[in-house]
Order: structure tokens, then C-alpha cells, then sequence
């Protein structure tokens, strides 16, 4: 067969593996942050009327054209996402195929391959959840190591265990330096103070092992605000009802599990609700989540130190170049709920297709050779 063929074929398979598991990673996008299973029910299922869909209904690309993006049951929206997923799945993987196809090590297409479907997962599911699931991240990060150790091209080597070594250190090195930015941000912006302009009533509500904070228009998940034990929360109030006692001109101390108000402390878990009037609060806020910590740690075990570097730099520039055009166009607010690891995601894909190249040109621009 002409050679020619062979890398049509080849490049054929690859958009069509990429669509089919593009359709598996809607799976673990819409299941993995309500804690359900990837493998229970085997088939997907419509996210509306639960109605288990047949595989004659489940093509990659073409059911959800064919079904004009509509269940076949009970003909509710199914996302765009869906067909977007794929889609971009499918065409992540012809170009990773043929970036190694002409490139000494054909066999990297598939340690690419992983990498970006947990990117995808990540991205898609961090836009959402605000999230990234430890199964992405530190699953990454095993998955890396020990590919690194069968690939060790992975890590520009052709030593097995260095190859093993450098993932580790790659890993190691991207989450020392995100997790160092995470805490120099905590100390120099950990804590948000809102001063309202005038009293707003709100309200404490337990539901479980979680709550809501209700305060005017805005709620938040009291997991969402604590992400350390040493976190607190100060509510400084006209009127609050604690229990069965009524508090004025006060503050109240929150911490994760309890509250301290004046001379008295409370457990939050036999609390049902506290309300009252807030005149401001400080809330604690971390600078990135841990999970963007994790999640480059597992980019550097596929990809190798200086592709950290690059990740961090390249997401860290997209990222403050979209915050800026927010708030050009007047969309400040836009701009604060985009998390970090959509832009390593995307970090990460430039240094996969153009990384290399693109240091090696930033170096001669800035050190041209004598």
C-alpha cells in the first residue's frame, strides 16, 4: 500500500478513536462531580428523563445530529457539549497523530492521547464544578510516571528508569511551584472584605455535612468558602438569632465547624439555621484551587519540566489576557468565575503541537546566537 495511504488510514482511525472516546468523556464529565459511576449503567443515559440510550442512538457526532440535539424519549435538549466534546476529541487526536507520525517516536501519539482526554475532562467539568477530580489529577500523575517509564522518549531519554526519574521531578517541580503561588497568594490576598452599604438580612442553612450562606442576592456553599481549617469567616452583624439566643452589634467568628459569638461557641452541626441582619464580612479566598496544583503535577509527569514552565507562563498570560478583555467590554465578573485550569489545559495543548518550537524562537529573540 502506498505510504500515503497508510497515513490516511491511520489518520482516519484516530478522528474516529478520539470521537468514540470523546463520547465516553461526556460520561465521566456529567458523572464524575455527582459522584456517580463511569461503569454503572454501562450505556449513557439522557440527563433529563434517565431513559438509557441504545448504541443505534449513541454515534459519536452523527446521533446528535441525526436527533437534532434532542432526546429520542422525551425529546429535552441535549447540551451542545455533547457533540463538542466529541468533536474536539476526535480532532485533538488526528493532530496528535500526525504531529507523531512524522516525528521520530509514532508511539507518543498514545501517552498524548490520554493526556488530552484528561485535559478535557478537566477543563469541562472545572468550567462547571470549579473542581478537578483527584481521579483526574493524581490518576494523572501515576498515569504519567508509569508511561513515562514504558515511553521514555515522554522525557526526551532513552533510559527507562530516567525516564521515570524525569516524570517524577517534572511532577514534583510543577507542583512545588503552583503550590508555593498558592500559598504567597493566600497571604497576600487571603481574604475578601465585603462592606454593604447598608444592612442585608441573611441566613445560615445546615443541609447535612454541608450549608448555604444566604446573604441578599448571593449564595454561597460553605464548602465552597473553607478550603483550610484555619480558614474564618467574620460576619459583623446589627441582629442575629443563634439557637435560641438574639445577638445586636455584634460579630460572629465563624470556622468551619463552629462559631464564636462574644463569650459564646457553638457547634455547626447541631445548628439547623442562623439568621439576622450583616452590615459586611470577610470572607477567606484562596489565590487557585489545590486541584490546579494537582492537575500541573500531572501535566509534568507526561510532559517534562520545561513544559511546565511553559504551561504555567502560557496559562498565566491567556488567563490574564481574557481577565483584561472582560473587563474592556465591561464583563469584570466574567472574568472571576473562569478557574485556572481551563488555561493549563490549554497551556499544556500549545506545548504539545508548538511548545518547543515557540521557546526555542522566544530564546533566539531574546539571546540571538553570536
Amino acid at each position: 500500500m502506498d505510504p500515503s495511504a497508510y497515513e490516511k488510514l491511520f489518520a482516519v482511525f484516530a478522528f474516529v478513536l478520539g470521537s468514540g472516546i470523546g463520547s465516553f468523556l461526556n460520561v465521566c464529565i456529567y458523572r464524575m462531580p455527582l459522584d456517580l459511576s463511569v461503569n454503572e449503567p454501562k450505556r449513557s443515559f439522557c440527563p433529563h428523563c434517565k431513559h438509557q440510550i441504545p448504541w443505534s442512538q449513541n454515534i459519536p457526532i452523527f446521533s446528535w445530529l441525526f436527533l437534532r440535539g434532542k432526546c429520542a424519549t422525551c425529546g429535552s435538549p441535549i447540551a451542545f457539549r455533547y457533540i463538542g466534546v466529541e468533536l474536539l476529541t476526535g480532532l485533538l487526536f488526528l493532530a496528535a497523530w500526525l504531529k507523531c507520525w512524522h516525528s521520530e517516536h509514532w508511539e507518543l501519539a498514545f501517552p498524548f492521547w490520554i493526556l488530552l482526554s484528561l485535559m478535557i475532562v478537566a477543563t469541562f467539568i472545572d468550567f462547571e464544578h470549579f473542581i478537578i477530580p483527584n481521579e483526574i489529577t493524581w490518576g494523572g500523575v501515576v498515569a504519567g510516571i508509569v508511561l513515562s517509564l514504558i515511553f521514555p522518549a515522554m522525557m526526551d531519554t532513552d533510559s527507562h528508569l530516567m525516564g521515570l526519574v524525569w516524570s517524577a521531578a517534572a511532577a514534583a517541580a510543577g507542583y512545588a511551584a503552583l503550590w508555593l503561588v498558592v500559598e504567597l497568594g493566600k497571604k497576600a490576598f487571603g481574604k475578601k472584605r465585603i462592606d454593604l452599604e447598608k444592612p442585608e438580612a441573611f441566613t445560615w442553612t445546615r443541609h447535612g455535612d454541608d450549608a448555604d450562606l444566604d446573604t441578599g442576592e448571593n449564595k454561597m456553599k460553605w464548602s465552597d468558602i473553607f478550603s483550610r481549617e484555619t480558614d474564618i469567616l467574620v460576619m459583623h452583624v446589627t441582629e442575629a438569632l443563634v439557637g435560641e439566643k438574639t445577638y445586636s452589634n455584634t460579630t460572629l467568628t465563624f470556622y468551619y465547624n463552629r462559631l464564636i459569638v462574644e463569650s459564646d461557641e457553638y457547634e455547626l452541626d447541631k445548628l439547623d439555621q442562623i439568621s439576622g441582619t450583616v452590615a459586611g464580612l470577610v470572607i477567606p479566598r484562596e489565590a487557585m484551587g489545590f486541584g490546579d496544583v494537582k492537575f500541573i503535577a500531572a501535566i509534568g509527569a507526561f510532559l517534562g519540566l520545561r513544559a511546565v514552565l511553559f504551561t504555567i507562563v502560557a496559562g498565566s498570560v491567556i488567563g490574564a489576557s481574557i481577565g483584561l478583555l472582560m473587563i474592556l467590554i465591561g464583563r469584570r465578573e466574567w472574568s472571576a468565575r473562569i478557574p485556572f485550569g481551563p488555561y493549563l489545559a490549554l497551556g499544556a495543548v500549545l506545548w504539545i503541537f508548538f511548545g518547543p518550537s515557540l521557546m526555542d524562537a522566544y530564546w533566539n529573540m531574546v539571546a540571538p546566537p553570536m
